[in-house]
């Protein structure tokens, strides 16, 4: 079995699945059920989906389709998007998803992330941190979709989330997000050296070579992508992709 991760990262928008570009312009791609479907068959490591407008709309993760979601998903499942109560990281972990993801309201109240780890385990938390640089040349973390400058530079509110009790840090990159022109290896290095919990590097990818780069190179543990996976060709038609196991040994070396 593949020892380095390769995650689909799928965006949620008005219960269907869409795909932007540096956080903007969501291309509508299709029903969520039937993309699952489709991945299910590729055998994925594992999905992950996260809810682009619930926390800027200010509600709650979409229960009733989460729990369609799961019922259809075959490979270990991660969700994010407004989730700002234990209760509903229960109800998630009860649906079947495995890992609880935590953006903006990491960044307002860090101590949710250890209240969150004391309750369902740190290997159930992550904390999900939107990168880009801002106009003084240097890296910034953004909250609300990419909407909120926070002032925090992504190495300290990344260590900051380890000593907190998250066991993973889902790192994307704005900038680079939809954009299919490689992965931040320098954004991604100075987390990675900067904590010993897996990062997940997203935003960016094109090739299998750069899901190898990021790892290699950039020091992350795994490697997630959006629109490698569901776009074909310099039109970008929607088509649901994903690397073979040989492929994905011959660039890892495994």
């Amino acid at each position: 079995m593949l020892r380095t991760r390769v995650i689909p990262c799928l965006l949620l928008k008005d219960r269907g699945l869409v795909k932007t570009v540096k956080f903007k312009d969501p291309t509508y791609l299709g029903d969520p059920i039937n993309i699952v479907k489709i991945f299910n068959d590729k055998e994925v490591d594992e999905l992950v989906f996260l809810d682009i407008t619930a926390t800027v709309e200010n509600r709650r993760p979409p229960f009733d389709l989460l729990s369609k979601i799961t019922s259809e998903c075959f490979m270990p499942l991660g969700y994010g998007g407004g989730v700002r109560h234990l209760e509903d990281i229960r109800k998630l972990l009860n649906l079947g998803v495995e890992k609880v993801a935590v953006n903006s309201y990491a960044v307002e109240n860090p101590l949710f992330i250890k209240a969150a780890a004391d309750q369902a385990g740190s290997q159930s938390i992550v904390a999900s941190i939107d990168v880009k640089v801002n106009r003084l040349g240097e890296y910034e973390v953004y909250t609300h979709s990419g909407q909120k400058a926070t002032g925090l530079h992504p190495v300290k509110l990344a260590m900051e989330m380890e000593e907190q009790g998250a066991g993973e840090l889902l790192l994307n990159s704005i900038d680079r997000d939809g954009t299919m022109q490689g992965y931040d290896l320098e954004l991604i290095r100075q987390v990675s050296r900067a904590v010993t919990i897996p990062v997940v590097a997203s935003g960016g990818a094109a090739t299998i070579q750069h899901l190898a780069e990021v790892v290699k190179q950039g020091g992350a543990s795994a490697a997630a992508a959006g629109s490698m996976f569901v776009f074909q060709g310099p039109r970008r038609a929607v088509l649901i992709s994903y690397p073979s196991s040989q492929e994905l040994r011959a660039v890892y070396g495994e």
